[in-house]
């Protein structure tokens, strides 16, 4: 049982308890790395389409869970949500495609996209961002893995795409000296369990509790361990019952010992029957009719904790404070993770909402995994690349504020005119980091102690900021040649301490 982190080139071995896999150290890379790209691909690539509909966090607050699953707005959805009588997404397939064709008619022309497109143009993108990883879907709820499995599929059989995706990814990451981790979809797998998600109660009966679909995943996993050695294990939504689990990441840490795993591992404590069927579906049509009185913080979208994780991995959500556990925004591009031909530009984050969005993720403790979804040729819509590629200018210029960092005594503080500034420290060095340009030439900072700061450098530029007080507040004053950005991030002379 591993007690300690081990020292440079020592290999720990890890026993299948829970004891011992929550002595896993995070290891410095994934907490310096602040950023990473999350790539959503398959055959839902191929349609490319869900509503036009707020955010999900948005829409399932006003509107409940029935209205979130049959409007959802994530492509990566389209198998399930094509399958609800009168959604807007099937009367888009059954308009583009015919009553007919089928999801798994997809099939063949996935395969002929991506047979000779370029992955090395993915990890580009997430290079020139500025990402420290890359995490790919390998295996999304509608059940087709992105790599030539020796694992038959239970129902399919060889349900997979004809070119190993996985590994030509991988490669082409790791070439361009970024991490490599894999997404699956543990708890849903809709071809072997045919659950139709209408309502709340059927987010909980669509996971199969079987012995058989336990041993898939299972093997499914410890193969992508085995061939990948991915540096994360993200896998969603859940996990089948079952005391082996802990032998699972026992198993990983031995393969990957500076692997990190999310938290999304959730086990159900009751095996569906009849009876438990009828309840949690008449439970879930009381929830929908009495939807209008529940307080809004507690209806947003959650991710139960696992037995044990290395981070939990909220959904385009920050939270108000530090946390203390390391954390993992995630978000798309727009408002759904896939590709989606149907959003329009006022539905895509703005370089400069990312920016500041990333500043106060990691201020409090968090990475930003931010999703992009190439369309069935692998290509990147520009689109979704643009704001990606702002943010990698914007890091180009100050990601030393953030990379290798953490969060400081306080993670926010205002200016005198309003604009928000986030935090965060390095070897005693401070950064301030401006969400935005203040109204005034001179602005006082709170929360500082203006006697401490022994120097201010603006980090893009280089250029000293000239410092002052005011009542023992510090003030600030921007050169008059500092160009517009969208956050400013200024160094602050070591020994700097809070206010108060």
């Amino acid at each position: 049982m591993r007690t300690s982190a081990p020292t440079e080139g020592a290999r720990v071995t890890y026993e299948p308890t829970w004891e011992s896999v929550r002595q896993h150290p995070l290891p410095d890379w994934y907490d310096d790395a602040k950023l990473g790209v999350f790539v959503h691909w398959g055959l839902y690539s191929v349609p490319g389409w869900a509503p036009q509909v707020p955010d999900i966090q948005t829409m399932l607050v006003a509107d409940g869970p029935a209205r979130m699953l049959s409007h959802n707005p994530y492509a990566e959805w389209y198998r399930n949500t094509m399958r609800i009588p009168g959604s807007p997404t099937q009367r888009h397939h059954r308009e583009t495609y015919g009553a007919d064709f089928d999801y798994d008619d997809f099939i063949p022309m996935f395969d002929a996209g991506t047979a000779e497109c370029d992955l090395d143009a993915i990890a580009g993108l997430a290079a020139e961002t500025g990402a420290g990883y890359v995490v790919l879907t390998t295996k999304h709820h509608d059940g087709f893995a992105l790599w030539p499995s020796e694992v038959p599929h239970p129902v399919k059989g060889a349900y997979h795409a004809r070119r190993d995706l996985v590994g030509g990814l991988t490669d082409a990451v790791r070439t361009r000296g970024l991490r490599m981790g894999l997404y699956y979809s543990g708890a849903w797998d809709w071809p072997y369990n045919e659950v139709l998600l209408r309502h709340g109660a059927d987010i909980v009966l669509a996971t199969p509790d079987d012995p058989r679909y336990l041993e898939y995943i299972t093997a499914h996993w410890r193969e992508l361990i085995a061939r990948y050695e991915p540096s994360l294990m993200w896998n969603d939504i859940g996990w089948p019952r079952d005391e082996g689990l802990a032998g699972l990441f026992a198993h990983y840490y031995d393969a990957v010992p500076d692997g990190v795993i999310n938290d999304r591992w959730v086990q159900p404590s009751t095996r569906p029957n009849p009876v438990t069927v009828a309840l949690l579906r008449a439970a879930g049509r009381a929830v929908e009719a009495l939807w209008r009185f529940i307080l809004a913080d507690r209806k947003r979208l959650t991710f139960p904790g696992a037995r044990w994780y290395d981070f939990s991995t909220p959904e385009y959500e920050s939270p108000p404070e530090i946390r203390e556990k390391k954390w993992e925004s995630t978000r798309g591009v727009g408002h759904s993770f896939g590709a989606n031909r149907n959003e329009r530009p006022e539905d895509i984050v703005t370089s400069t909402e990312l920016i500041r969005s990333l500043c106060d993720i990691v201020a409090k403790n968090g990475n930003l995994l931010i999703g992009i979804g190439p369309d069935a040729s692998g290509a990147i819509p520009e689109e979704q690349a643009a704001p990606l590629r702002g943010l990698g200018a914007w890091m180009g210029r100050n990601g030393d504020a953030l990379r290798g960092t953490r969060p400081w005594e306080t993670s926010s503080a205002v200016t005198d005119d309003g604009t928000e500034v986030r935090f965060t420290v390095r070897d005693g060095v401070v950064h301030a980091l401006l969400l935005g340009r203040p109204g005034a030439a001179t602005f006082a900072v709170g929360g500082i102690d203006a006697a401490t700061v022994g120097e201010a450098t603006l980090l893009a530029t280089g250029a000293a900021v000239e410092r002052g007080q005011r009542d023992g507040v510090l003030t600030l004053t921007l050169p008059e040649a500092t160009p517009d950005e969208a956050a400013y991030a200024i160094r602050l002379g070591p020994g700097v301490r809070r206010l108060g």
